[in-house]
């Protein structure tokens, strides 16, 4: 029996950690106490000395000295401040104005915000309340598909974990061991191909079921010019010339400082023109512009200075954190109360990251130290079809995990017993990281525990109400069509998947892939020469 036991103890220990978890106990108190009980065990059958676990103390303030997840806080405090300043309200109603005598308007709105969003704020429940609250009354309004809505809304509040600066983007960088930059510059194609996706579908739903997504009626669209002009020749105008003076400016500087330097000119021309009442722009374009540049602004200040190589991840936070302060404080919606809110929520979801990592690194010691890595390893190099084999077993088994557990959990259980594996068999760590991250994505919309679809149950209506505007009844959204709205979207995010595994340019074309130079092929020649004469070396 005793043989049996140390045998078998590393799948013992991680089929405990599965049972722990699925009764429902706290993850980081689930890993730790599994490490410390396992660890006794494997000292009291000679597999373990005692001294391995005087590594503990060491590991836990290695985790607190990390720089790296300090940009965890920093992203957190950035959102968390633009998203109670009223940004997320501000963009959708003026975007919203902007699509709405489109079929399907308010849709494309809330997917061009959530991307938006994601990329300012990088918190899911953030953007899916906040979407919730503002778009979902104006779609019940209009007739809009309640399986469209709720699927829409929600999984366009998840593209806050894909697009950077996603905080469990950082996560997996720092898991992985790579630079949270290569991971913000692998995921951001596929953060935005997934956007263009939701948007694909939004468009087909309009063709198959017009009346699934109708347009806003013109009562509804507050932005018209006096002769009732919509004003979009003048906003195609403004952004015909923002777009040539970036082009223009990008022979004289990077890209990213070129397209910044041309909204801060438009900004300041659509803020005159309402000022000073010039009428160069319509009603539409002024909004659009100053509505619209600000959080670009930031977007270009934290990701552009990480992405030119100026700033480390923390620092872009830290710019970050600063930069919302300041379109609060010029908004006058920075208040006590409001800072006191954003530090406490700041607090605990970073407190939560960190104790879940400590019960991590308590696990990992113990498995590592039973050789449950080299089980993993030959569990999973074993699979037929070598790099493709444990791909696909690999995304299944992530999939199915993400039903019980969140992002968050799945990062720091499943990424360090892959890892290993990965690199043995060759896979580019970087695109490895971003694969695995769109799949964990579905987690947030797994029916029956999608955090996404519980933050959208908290925002939707769960009784018939009367709409303040129109006077109608307008029914609740149940449970069942919040569900079977997230279905499409799931499947949407695993296509996402088979196309990163098909054309993994869409990680990879973005990284700066360094010298091209192979060094073992350097050939030192030394000529013969004369006693005197000096010899020329030549590098080939």
């Amino acid at each position: 029996m005793t043989a049996l036991l140390v045998a078998n103890l590393a799948p013992l220990m991680f089929g405990a950690l599965v049972v722990f978890l699925l009764l429902g106990y706290p993850v980081a108190f689930s890993l730790a106490a599994n490490g410390l009980f396992f660890g006794i065990i494997a000292i009291d059958l000679g597999l373990l000395q005692p001294q391995l676990l005087q590594a503990l103390p060491e590991r836990v303030f290695g985790i607190m000295r990390n720089d790296t997840l300090l940009a965890i806080p920093f992203f957190t405090f950035m959102g968390l401040i633009l998203e109670r300043s009223g940004m997320a309200e501000d963009l959708l109603e003026t975007i919203g104005q902007m699509f709405g005598p489109v079929r399907g308007g308010l849709a494309y709105a809330v997917v061009f915000v959530g991307a938006l969003l994601a990329a300012t704020t990088g918190v899911v429940a953030a953007s899916v309340i906040s979407m919730g609250l503002i778009s979902l009354p104006i779609m019940l309004r209009y007739g809009y598909d309640r399986r469209l809505a709720a699927g829409v809304i929600s999984a366009s509040g998840t593209l806050a974990q894909i697009i950077p600066p996603s905080l469990v983007l950082i996560v997996m960088a720092d898991q992985l061991g790579r630079s949270v930059g290569d991971m913000y510059e692998g995921a951001f194609i596929p953060g935005l191909s997934l956007a263009a996706l939701y948007a694909l579908f939004v468009l087909v739903m309009t063709i198959v079921k017009p009346e699934a997504a109708p347009a806003l009626p013109i009562d509804a669209l507050t932005l018209r010019e006096d002769d009732g002009r919509a004003g979009y020749r003048s906003l195609a105008a403004i952004t015909v010339v923002t777009v040539a003076a970036a082009y223009l400016l990008t022979y004289r500087m990077h890209a990213i400082w070129a397209a910044g330097l041309a909204g801060l000119g438009v900004y300041l021309i659509a803020g005159a023109d309402r000022l000073l009442n010039l009428r160069l722009l319509s009603r539409l374009a002024q909004q659009v512009v100053i509505v619209m540049m600000p959080p670009l602004a930031l977007i270009f200040l934290v990701l552009g200075t990480i992405f030119v190589g100026i700033a480390t991840p923390t620092e872009g936070g830290a710019m970050g954190a600063s930069g919302a302060l300041i379109m609060a404080f010029a908004k006058r919606r920075l208040s006590w109360p409001l800072l006191r809110q954003a530090m406490d929520s700041t607090a605990r979801l970073s407190a939560f990251v960190i104790f879940i990592l400590i019960g991590s690194s308590v696990f990992t010691l113990t498995f590592r130290g039973v050789n449950g890595d080299l089980w993993v390893e030959s569990l999973l190099t074993s699979l037929p079809g070598g790099q493709v084999g444990f791909l696909i077993v690999v995304n299944a088994m992530v999939f199915v995990l993400a039903f019980f557990l969140d992002y968050f959990e799945l990062a720091f259980i499943v990424i360090p017993l892959l890892r290993p594996v990965a690199d043995k068999l060759g896979i580019d760590l970087v695109w490895f990281g971003v694969l695995l991250a769109v799949n964990m994505q579905t987690s947030f919309l797994h029916p029956p525990f999608g955090f996404a679809l519980f933050y959208f149950r908290s925002v939707a209506p769960i009784r018939a109400v009367i709409d303040r505007v129109t006077g109608r009844l307008i029914q609740p959204v149940t449970t069942a069509q919040i569900y079977w709205g997230a279905v499409p979207f799931v499947l949407m995010q695993l296509v996402m998947v088979s196309l990163v595994i098909a054309f993994p340019a869409m990680v990879l074309a973005s990284l700066d892939t360094g010298s091209q130079l192979d060094p073992n092929k350097i050939q030192i020649e030394v000529p013969q020469v004369a006693p005197g004469e000096t010899p020329q070396i030549e590098f080939k």
